[in-house]
């Protein structure tokens, strides 16, 4: 599923707008980044807890993609955040698949500023069923 030409962020509006950027995608990992800017921050200035938990929720769905091709992809099932720190700047996240069952992906992520310093941490789970053909006689 790593074809250069492919990028799996293509078609996504609100990914497009947000103004996510593709780094990596292959072998169950990935990896994205966006720059905060103001309409990205919260009143305190710092990046929107919401917009964190996007980018988490994306890479992580990228990582379990990245090696779906016998998948079909659902939504998330599950998603927990733990921030850790605020963010701003730009921000790198990364994603890894953990584990397949016939019905779902199990995945970590995390975000990081510039330095390399841990903003927030986070796991979920993705509907990813198996794509089993039938065959009529």
């Amino acid at each position: 599923m790593t074809k250069e030409s492919i990028n799996p962020l293509s078609g996504s509006h609100f990914i497009e707008d947000l103004g996510v950027k593709l780094l990596d995608w292959k072998d169950g990992s990935s990896t994205i980044e966006l720059e905060v800017v103001k309409r990205l921050s919260n009143r305190l200035g710092m990046a929107h807890g919401g917009v964190i938990s996007t980018l988490l929720d994306q890479v992580m769905g990228l990582a379990w993609r990245s090696l779906g091709n016998d998948r079909i992809p659902g939504g998330t099932i599950n998603l927990n955040v733990n921030f850790i720190a605020p963010g701003n700047g730009i921000l790198k996240a990364n994603g890894r698949l953990i584990r397949f069952t016939k019905s779902s992906a199990f995945c970590e992520g995390d975000v990081v500023d510039e330095m390399g310093g841990i903003i927030a941490t986070a796991q979920g789970v993705f509907s990813a069923r198996l794509n089993v053909k039938t065959t009529t006689d």
